[in-house]
């Protein structure tokens, strides 16, 4: 029976160590190269028949994040992403305000006060065979 001694017992003991860390290592790697990236989001959104939105509504689509209005004119969208850091807006009765950090803008998505620059994106919205589609692209 062979007899180890401390020196060759640190050498197995290093050696296996840093086989091992080399090991995770590589795991670490290949998890790292191997990695995809979900899906972009849709460009367009299907939000059902036109007759789900009566004349004089006003309906958040929670999933896009949007408002959808439906005036005497047409239809109307509007993104509830706060141009200033892309918090969800809430929708106010007198307007909509950035709950993060507190800018607030009018019924139809123009700025009051900041710290956002600019007003809420309005987004295109198409109709084909009765039925209503949200896109992500502005008008």
């Amino acid at each position: 029976m062979t007899h180890f001694n401390r020196r060759d017992f640190l050498k197995i003991a290093s050696n296996s160590l840093l086989g091992l860390s080399g090991l995770i290592g590589l795991s670490g790697l290949f998890r790292f190269l191997s990695y995809e990236p979900a899906p972009p989001p849709p460009l367009e959104y299907p939000i059902g028949p036109i007759d789900s939105y009566p004349p004089g509504s006003r309906t958040v689509l929670t999933e896009i994040p949007a408002l959808l209005i439906h005036d005497p004119e047409g239809f109307i969208a509007l993104s509830l992403t706060c141009p200033h850091l892309g918090c969800t807006v809430e929708n106010l009765p007198t307007g909509f305000e950035c709950p993060c950090h507190g800018s607030r803008f009018d019924p139809s998505g123009q700025l009051l006060a900041g710290p956002a620059a600019k007003a809420l994106q309005p987004l295109q919205i198409k109709i084909k065979d009765g039925q209503l589609f949200l896109s992500q692209t502005t008008p």
